[in-house]
């Protein structure tokens, strides 16, 4: 059973190094004005992205991006990721931080997230912001998937510190990984076999990041990896009560899976 498990994953993992190696090696379709540089903020490497000064424009707006891939996949190097980021620059006008943090096997959780975190603390250093021209009353934090989930973990965090001098103005999440409480949502009962992400493969996903044990993932598949003292999930479990928080458009006649026991 392991074993078959085992293959099926690294079945999967092969077919989505094969799309990115084939987006890798699409032509960029960005303007060649952006400038990019590789820098290192606080320990950690970031590509940055910037547009040419235009006429009187003293300051521009700025993007921290942070890309998807599982925790696992992927870089800020990749063309599929480095034309975004080109093209986001060029469209917005804007200075594009693209953080590249350390990734599974060689970390897991809580790094991926430290990374994330430090790297963008650094930029919104005031000394920094001005030697990239970057107005700090316009920055934005984004991500795709578990980029997107690390965009979120970093401006929640960001918004509690109150030594900043410097605040995030607005979050933009792209298909982000929120919640790893329920794994039947109506969207993961529709999708649970569909490429390029099932279901069994996005939990695989984070069982590696937090460093977890394989022989948990059926517990994770229907819903019975809270605490045995169901009650303790409880207020959890109430901020995604999607019975109550989706339309009936996107429930459908999906039913919720809930154990008595965990």
């Amino acid at each position: 059973c392991h074993l078959i498990h085992y293959l099926r994953l690294s079945h999967h993992l092969i077919v989505l190094n094969y799309l990115i190696c084939t987006f890798d090696k699409l032509k960029s379709v960005s303007s060649e004005d952006i400038k990019i540089t590789d820098a290192v903020f606080d320990g950690v490497e970031v590509r940055v992205f910037e547009p040419p000064a235009e006429g009187d424009e003293s300051l521009k707006r700025s993007v921290v991006y942070i890309h998807g891939g599982g925790w696992a996949l992927a870089s800020a190097r990749t063309s599929l990721y480095n034309n975004l980021c080109r093209i986001m620059a060029e469209s917005l006008n804007a200075v594009v931080v693209s953080v590249e943090y350390r990734l599974v096997p060689e970390v897991c959780f809580p790094e991926q997230y430290h990374d994330a975190l430090r790297a963008t603390k650094h930029f919104l250093q005031p000394d920094v912001l001005a030697e990239y021209s970057v107005d700090p009353s316009r920055i934005a934090i984004s991500g795709d998937s578990a980029g997107g989930n690390l965009a979120a973990a970093v401006c929640q965090q960001l918004s509690k510190d109150e030594d900043l001098t410097v605040r995030l103005k607005l979050q933009a999440l792209i298909y982000p990984v929120l919640q790893a409480f329920d794994f039947n949502t109506p969207s993961y009962q529709q999708n649970m076999n569909m490429p390029v992400l099932p279901r069994y493969v996005m939990i695989n996903y984070w069982i590696d990041y937090i460093n977890g044990n394989y022989d948990l993932a059926h517990e994770l598949l229907v819903n019975n990896h809270t605490a045995l003292n169901v009650g303790r999930a409880l207020s959890f479990r109430s901020r995604l009560n999607w019975t109550s928080l989706l339309p009936p458009s996107f429930k459908k006649n999906y039913k919720p899976v809930v154990q008595t026991t965990g």
